[in-house]
């Protein structure tokens, strides 16, 4: 007998396979504590797994939500929504159209627990915005709840997109682990933070760590604590926006590529696309720009988002640019026969 592991929907394709196997699935997940919640997740985590231990140059890969990271494979484009919302849902509901319609794979947030990330000194202080008149009354009006993240979490679903955040604190942990989010993105802010990444760390989720306004042993402790398994390590530079071309040094996707057999992508704050796709010309399999509705919106990271225009030009090209630098094997080309036949006219070596 054949067993249907799972039936096709848009973007997916069925897969059958024999009652054995699929029996013996089962038994492994129940063993483990239905560490899956499904035939499809485990079939997925096991191709990734095959991935990883064949792969060339000892190069991983990581899935998320059935998407697989890493050289070979579509450069992943994640829009990070971040605070630009201003705190409103119907925005953000906007921001998560945009990414859907420009063609990303996820949307990202932030989530923070404001009195353990900032003290009441910080808070206290002077600061008028739309939310009141203090630093705290900012960071507040920002900042999601849990009727605020059910709605985002179902409009996800409903818009077939991925989402997650960046937690920077171990109780903002707690909170997304309700939703059962598909990974994790650590913020280059908390690189040095040992208890958050440790807390992450055992949500046995996949974690994607920026490394901006961090050095080469700064990254080196955060990755001997998460381990290069099931890790996306993110080029950044943590200037908002990044003006400074210098400042860019692309080639430390290169750096990083070397350093380490994980995937490695780039998360950037300059204004415009240019060093983005120069990233992806570097090899980057992840790609992370923060959007907005509008560069001139209230709010310290519109001017260093995209606006639907860029971030329609970073999927497109993210879609082409790994087709363009092919695989590197140097042969003739089903176009070049033709030519060949037509202008050499000696071939004596």
């Amino acid at each position: 007998m054949l067993f249907v592991l799972y039936m096709a929907k848009e973007g997916y394709s069925s897969i059958t396979v024999p009652d054995e196997f699929s029996e013996r699935i089962d038994r492994f997940n129940s063993n483990q504590g239905n560490l899956f919640p499904s035939k499809q997740k485990a079939l997925q985590r096991a191709w990734v797994d095959f991935e990883n231990k064949y792969s060339r140059d000892g190069e991983k890969t990581v899935e998320i939500d059935g998407k697989i990271i890493g050289p070979g494979h579509p450069i992943y484009v994640i829009a990070e929504v971040g605070i630009n919302h201003n705190g409103d849902i119907d925005i953000c509901k906007k921001l998560i159209d945009m990414a859907v319609d420009s063609g990303c794979d996820a949307v990202k947030f932030q989530k923070r627990t404001v009195d353990i990330i900032y003290t009441k000194e910080e808070l206290a202080k002077s600061r008028d915005s739309p939310f009141g008149n203090t630093n705290g009354d900012l960071k507040r009006g920002l900042e999601f709840g849990d009727k605020e993240y059910r709605q985002i979490d179902n409009y996800c679903k409903e818009k077939n997109i991925t989402w997650f955040a960046s937690p920077w604190d171990i109780p903002s942990v707690d909170f997304l682990e309700k939703f059962d989010v598909s990974c994790y993105k650590i913020a280059s802010a908390s690189l040095t933070d040992k208890g958050l990444l440790e807390r992450i760390k055992a949500t046995n989720k996949p974690i994607i760590l920026s490394t901006g306004m961090s050095d080469a042993e700064q990254v080196r402790k955060a990755v001997d604590i998460l381990g290069e398994d099931n890790l996306v390590l993110l080029s950044c530079v943590s200037a908002y926006p990044t003006l400074n071309l210098a400042d860019q040094n692309l080639k430390v996707i290169e750096t990083l590529k070397k350093s380490y057999s994980c995937p490695v992508g780039y998360s950037g704050h300059e204004p415009d696309t240019f060093p983005t796709l120069m990233a992806m010309a570097l090899g980057a399999n992840v790609i992370e720009r923060h959007i907005t509705l509008g560069r001139t919106m209230y709010g310290s990271d519109q001017a260093s988002s995209l606006e639907k225009k860029g971030l329609e030009v970073i999927c497109n090209r993210a879609k082409e640019i790994p087709r363009i630098l092919g695989d590197g094997k140097k042969t003739v080309t089903d176009s070049e026969v033709p030519i060949s036949a037509k202008l050499r006219r000696v071939d004596t070596i």
